[in-house]
């Protein structure tokens, strides 16, 4: 039809002009519907889509795009349309709806268009115009927010997700990603995407919310796509940036505390235990260990987590805060993992480390303060008493001798501490005071105890109140020396040839008052002594002779001699 009205438009402008002798009348327009929006108004030369109902002055209807299901499209100004309708749209905005009637001469005239318009017929479009567009325009971008910091900008060959909602220039939507519950994933500036989307993208930021126009020949052209987009149409999208990131992308660090004393930094093969919060670069949470009130626990630089945290975990303080950005082929990739990390998401963890140790540590010591006069150090099978508190390597205060009655005694090397302790309260002086690190292996192992988390570092304080020294285990009294030799006759006090009970132990108690023996401390040095003449009073006659008396003796690993009555 549209081709039919110009090949008459022609002829009938000829005709008028040649023949008519006065004033002629021009189109008349009635804007009934104008949006209250209007950035751009229809000029010469653009190209136009739009919606019409052609009818006479009657009201009888002689062509309609409706009816055809596609609106017309085309350039305006240059002849392709019947001169009135030409000028009806012009100053026209996208969604307004006006009506045009147009007399004959710059219509079809005194010809008429076959049998669907008689001559001399006035005629009345009812328009509304869906898009504009011009050989000029470019890609138009309007930024609608945008986040206060942004530190990194989308360039060519970047991978980004994002989030769209697609309208034509009139507002009818066409696709949505909110829809499908799911980002659009891709490379710009790579020809993945529309020329105008490509484009459009540049320059965004992860967090910005930008509206782009892409006129038609950067977008789907004369052909359209499918159903939703018709041929030569505008497209508008509003863009929502969730992700950015470069296949050479490195993992990037942000420090944002160290503590002020750091002796030593994680390395590959080190047992690291840390709380994280993990987000998505738009602040979104995926998850956080202080939920879930336990750290994570892992080996570092051995496979264990994946590759961005394996790296990023190396070079850490104890107590050191600090912002770590994982690029998708360091994280989990295209496929991301079940429902929590979409496929090709950037992840950003915020870490606090608790502790770290390496299997092969030994207890640390360290001295605080230490008498000038230190005469007697304890070691194994000596009994001590000593005051301790027991925190986690951040502070956390676990348990304190404080808070009972009596400070703990215990018997060193007799296993009734933990390993690392008891090694830690080893070389100590009365009075010291030290500080002794316990890796888990020296203390309470991956299990934990009561109150202790599983794989944590102890740190000790500890000062030693007192010392009683020991005998080696299996035995109730030892010689400091040499035993008497014969021994006997030394024991035999009054020298009648026989020892009861009384005189063993004024025996045994000079020895321990002279400091040629020593018997087993903490227990009752009465029940220990009548326990040893128990042991040599073989015939139960209450009395010992020189018959009776044998010596245990034995070498320890250091050749000292034992001996026990």
């Amino acid at each position: 039809m549209e081709s039919i009205f110009a090949l008459i438009l022609l002829c009938v402008t000829v005709t008028h002009v040649s023949c008519s002798p006065g004033p002629l009348e021009d189109v008349v327009i009635d804007r009934y519907d104008i949006p209250r929006v209007c950035p751009r108004e229809v000029q010469t030369g653009d190209f136009v889509r739009y919606h019409y109902n052609g009818t006479f002055t009657d009201g009888k209807k002689f062509d309609s795009s409706h009816q055809r299901g596609a609106p017309f499209s085309g350039q305006v100004g240059l002849g392709r349309l019947i001169t009135g309708l030409d000028r009806g749209v012009q100053g026209m905005c996208v969604n307004e709806r006006r009506k045009v009637t147009v007399p004959p001469h710059l219509a079809y005239g005194s010809i008429g268009a076959g049998d669907v318009i008689p001559a001399d017929t006035v005629l009345v479009f009812d328009v509304v115009l869906l898009d504009i567009w011009n050989t000029e325009d470019k890609v138009q971008t309007r930024t609608l927010s945008k986040p206060q910091s942004c530190k990194r900008l989308v360039e060519a060959t970047d991978f980004i997700r994002y989030h769209y909602n697609g309208t034509l220039l009139n507002g009818v939507p066409f696709d949505s990603s909110h829809s499908r519950n799911g980002t659009y994933d891709t490379y710009v500036g790579m020809g993945y995407l529309i020329k105008g989307m490509d484009e459009g993208l540049i320059g965004m930021c992860v967090g910005e919310t930008r509206t782009i126009i892409i006129p038609p020949f950067l977008a789907y052209e004369e052909k359209g796509y499918g159903t939703v987009i018709p041929s030569q149409a505008t497209l508008v999208f509003e863009v929502f940036m969730i992700d950015l990131f470069n296949p050479k992308d490195d993992i990037a660090v942000v420090v944002k505390e160290v503590p002020k004393t750091c002796t030593r930094k994680t390395v590959v093969g080190d047992y690291i235990r840390y709380h994280y919060n993990g987000t998505f670069q738009d602040g979104s949470g995926f998850d956080t260990s202080y939920q879930r009130n336990s750290t994570y626990n892992t080996y570092i630089g051995m496979g264990y987590v994946i590759q961005g945290m394996d790296k990023a975990l190396q070079g850490l303080c104890i107590g050191e805060k600090r912002r770590v950005i994982l690029p998708p082929h360091m994280a989990y990739g295209e496929k991301g993992t079940g429902d929590i990390i979409p496929g090709s998401a950037v992840l950003v963890f915020d870490i606090h480390v608790i502790d770290f140790h390496n299997p092969k540590d030994l207890t640390e010591i360290k001295v605080i303060s230490k008498p000038k006069k230190c005469n007697l150090t304890s070691e194994v099978d000596d009994l001590i008493q000593y005051r301790y508190n027991c925190s986690l390597m951040d502070g956390t205060l676990l348990y304190s001798s404080d808070h009972y009655e009596n400070a703990p005694i215990t018997t060193l090397g007799a296993n009734k501490v933990i390993e690392g302790l008891d090694e830690g309260l080893r070389g100590m002086c009365v009075g010291e005071k030290r500080v002794v690190i316990v890796p888990p292996h020296l203390g309470h192992g991956e299990n934990g105890a009561k109150g202790v988390p599983s794989s944590a570092v102890l740190n000790f304080e500890l000062e030693l109140l007192d010392l009683q020294k020991g005998v080696p285990d299996g035995y109730m009294f030892v010689w400091l020396g040499d035993s008497p030799d014969p021994l006997f006759p030394a024991m035999d006090l009054n020298k009648d040839l026989s020892v009861p009970l009384e005189e063993f132990t004024a025996f045994i108690n000079l020895q321990v008052a002279e400091g040629t023996g020593r018997l087993r401390p903490g227990m009752d040095a009465d029940g220990i002594i009548k326990d040893m003449f128990n042991n040599q009073d073989r015939n139960r006659d209450g009395k010992i002779v020189a018959e009776e008396l044998k010596l245990k003796v034995e070498e320890d690993s250091d050749k000292a001699r034992h001996e026990e009555l």
